[in-house]
């Protein structure tokens, strides 16, 4: 993976490998600015020569795959891969929680006239939990560039063609034609389905297009009659109804109703597919726009494995993906704290009251520590965010888990919190050792950082 470089006056330059990082610190030619993503900044030097660098995008509903590749004659290489987790589901379920509070202390008071007549909602409007996916895509896409010489963007518009999906006869060659003929549908039951076996659940395995009413028997083409079985069941089931084959009521049961679900997640990203897009747009940098089945059909010919960020590398047209084997860089949005300083009991009675302070000795939770205990039960060095205390003794969570009762003597400061959690994983396919936060990722592919200019 590699490193953010900035100049002396904070301006982007091209970034540069783990070992040339390590060298400009340890030469004290550079200093930390960034411990997530990893960013330096030179001492001694002001501008440099920059090659085009591309921000690529998945949108998803649950999590956003994002990747910094550089643009070259011989195809993209991958300098940076990251995946948002958004929290769109805990804001919905608090604003849920919020609203049911809210009834039930006007339902025990004196009556209140309703309020929601005379209020308008602005053009544009989202729900809060859909407005967060888009504010913190876009968010990332403004440090990005700041941390890189960006040029352009790439982004996922349509990721599942709808009008495509219920009658497949529409005329369009994009879709119908050539070499994607058939990546739209299979990608949406793919991801209904949830990448399984529906009859026996198996996973990590092909898996095949399966009529639940076969169409011998009359069954449609229709999306709503496809599922996904993998080679043996589908043998196994033929020309046989559903009914027929599962013999296990509830599984039965299952199937028929996922059957005619609409897909929640796709729906949520079809509501912000075009709020994003326009706010992208916004940047002035050229912006590039696919779709799902696009990404597919590159990913699928390149042997590629599936992870949001290799998505999202694969993302608009591609050639040759050079480097892809990097660590992948997980932001979990954790957001800023609570404004409320009591905590209430399920019927909305406060049962306890929080810090008015939320720094202790000059740490806040979230921050990202490191605490380096010598002796006692919890000797050793422990890195990741801190939840504090106001009597000083903190909880660290770490990749390993959580340590509790740690000194806020023993801790150092490595980064402020900014309302995410940061962790590595592995690309898929391939061994990673833990790697832990707050450090230079260890090397694992240097392919497409010859371009480095520090």
């Amino acid at each position: 993976m590699a490193v953010f470089v900035l100049d002396k006056n904070k301006n982007p330059l091209m970034p540069c490998s783990e070992k040339r990082a390590r060298l400009l610190l340890e030469r004290g030619r550079a200093v930390v600015v960034r411990m997530h993503p990893f960013t330096i900044r030179l001492k001694d030097r002001v501008g440099g020569a920059a090659q085009p660098v591309r921000v690529k995008l998945d949108p998803g509903s649950r999590a956003t795959g994002v990747a910094v590749v550089r643009e070259s004659p011989d195809g993209q290489h991958v300098l940076w891969l990251g995946e948002i987790q958004h929290r769109g589901l805990a804001i919905s379920k608090a604003i849920d929680q919020r609203r049911a509070f809210r009834r039930r202390r006007r339902g025990k008071l004196r009556h209140r006239a309703p309020r929601f007549d005379n209020r308008t909602r602005p053009e544009g409007w989202l729900p809060p939990s859909l407005q967060h996916r888009v504010d913190t895509t876009t968010s990332w896409v403004g440090r990005l560039q700041r941390l890189a010489p960006v040029t352009a963007l790439s982004m996922e518009l349509v990721r599942f063609d709808t009008q495509k999906l219920v009658n497949p006869e529409i005329n369009g060659v994009e879709y119908q034609q050539g070499e994607l003929q058939g990546y739209e549908v299979r990608e949406y039951l793919l991801e209904k389905w949830g990448r399984a076996c529906v009859y026996c659940g198996a996973k990590d395995v092909p898996l095949e297009v399966d009529h639940i009413h076969p169409s011998s028997k009359g069954g449609s083409d229709r999306v709503s009659n496809l599922t996904l079985a993998c080679r043996e069941c589908n043998l196994a089931k033929g020309n046989s109804d559903v009914n027929e084959f599962v013999r296990d009521e509830a599984r039965l049961l299952r199937i028929l109703k996922q059957a005619t679900l609409p897909l929640r997640d796709a729906a949520a990203v079809n509501a912000t597919r075009w709020a994003l897009f326009r706010r992208l747009q916004a940047t002035g940098l050229s912006l590039e726009v696919s779709t799902g089945g696009r990404t597919k059909f590159n990913r699928s010919r390149q042997g590629i494995p599936k992870s949001h960020a290799l998505d999202a590398a694969n993302v608009g047209g591609l050639t040759t993906l050079h480097g892809w084997g990097v660590p992948t860089l997980t932001i979990r949005a954790t957001g800023r704290g609570a404004y409320k300083r009591t905590t209430l009991t399920k019927h909305g009675f406060p049962r306890g009251y929080l810090m008015q302070k939320k720094r202790v000795h000059g740490f806040q939770t979230g921050d990202h520590v490191k605490a380096v205990v010598a002796t006692g039960k919890k000797a050793g060095v422990h890195v990741g965010r801190v939840a504090v205390r106001a009597t000083g003794s903190f909880n660290i969570q770490t990749s390993e888990g959580v340590v509790q009762g740690v000194s806020y003597r023993y801790c150092r400061l490595l980064q402020r919190a900014d309302g995410y959690a940061y962790s590595f994983a592995s690309t898929p396919g391939q061994e990673l050792g833990a790697i832990a936060p707050g450090s230079v990722p260890p090397h694992r592919e240097r392919r497409g950082l010859h371009g480095a200019t520090t």
